[in-house]
């Protein structure tokens, strides 16, 4: 039996269990933004609208920076998996997070396209709103293969690239967090949508970090209330049955930003030889692997990981 065989029978067989305990007990409604805005959406949290698309966004830091720096979060994710980067970096660097359609506070895309053009599109639309005619670009996991899209697609606004544990390779999972399994199952992933038990939340999260016990109550508490944003399950299981893994991956040659790739060795979710690849085909990139980490370096130890960062940074021009 093949190991995602044997994912998605163990990800059935905690539904059915979740079944016997009682429906009752996992209800989880969609909740309204304006219930969630107070608590996750505090300024400098400003909502624009982009082209009938709402978008929670901030941009902090000296207005008058020449390079700003652009952050793209994974799946499953929002603006806030940034903040420990933000708080240093924008101290000297103007500095823009926002969350993606289908994620965070954003909402679902009117569209239903999740696929990775229509991100691509979407942040280039984000970019010619702000007036950004160039910037360095950097995203985490789903947030990494659409930067480096994007560079691909615009190289004239990208004047460097900052690759997080990035997407854009095919590759096998050592472990995949079961809210991603159950949104793929079909039929189970449609209740998904009605029930969370907040264990599945937990789990998931504890699976793209090295080390667990850095989550707090209160980071599971986040992922918790932004996954139940009117929307996000569905724009999840959309996302998920839209994606295509490595399917545009020999455009990765075709970059030659200064790229800085950073990756968790204790990646589970997509594995350390693919930051070898991106290292590989990007002829000027640096590659920096943290030992103790996961999935989502830039949350797990925003300190450690911001430093090599901000010596990227004074390597570029503006």
């Amino acid at each position: 039996m093949s190991r995602l065989a044997e994912s998605l029978l163990r990800a059935l067989g905690l539904l059915l269990l979740l079944g016997a305990l009682g429906f009752a007990a996992s209800k989880a409604p969609d909740r309204p933004l304006e219930s969630l805005v107070l608590r996750w959406a505090p300024p400098p949290s400003e909502f624009i609208d982009l082209q009938g698309q709402l978008v929670h966004l901030r941009d902090q830091g000296p207005a008058g920076d020449k390079l700003p720096i652009v952050l793209i979060h994974g799946t499953s994710a929002s603006l806030h998996t940034w903040e420990g980067w933000v708080k240093e970096l924008s101290k000297t660097r103007r500095v823009i997070s926002f969350d993606l359609p289908g994620f965070g506070l954003t909402g679902p895309a009117a569209s239903g396209d999740y696929s990775a053009d229509a991100y691509v599109e979407f942040v280039r639309k984000l970019l010619d709103h702000l007036q950004l005619d160039r910037v360095v670009l950097g995203g985490n996991s789903l947030g990494g293969e659409i930067a480096w899209m994007v560079a691909a697609a615009a190289p004239e606004r990208v004047a460097a690239l900052i690759l997080v544990d990035a997407g854009g390779y095919a590759f096998t999972p050592e472990s995949v967090p079961i809210g991603f399994q159950l949104a793929r199952l079909p039929g189970l992933g449609v209740l998904s949508e009605y029930m969370l038990p907040r264990s599945v939340i937990e789990h998931s999260v504890k699976s793209v970090y090295g080390d667990p016990a850095k989550i707090s109550p209160a980071l599971l508490e986040r992922y918790y209330e932004l996954t139940l944003r009117a929307g996000n399950r569905a724009a999840l299981r959309q996302r998920i049955n839209q994606m295509v893994l490595g399917d545009q991956a020999e455009r990765i040659k075709t970059l030659h930003q200064p790229t800085l790739i950073l990756w968790g060795a204790k990646d589970r979710l997509i594995p350390p030889s693919n930051g070898a690849a991106f290292a590989r085909d990007i002829p000027a990139s640096q590659l920096i692997t943290f030992p103790g980490l996961g999935h989502v370096p830039q949350e797990e130890d925003p300190i450690a990981t911001v430093a090599t960062v901000q010596s990227f940074l004074t390597t570029l021009k503006p």
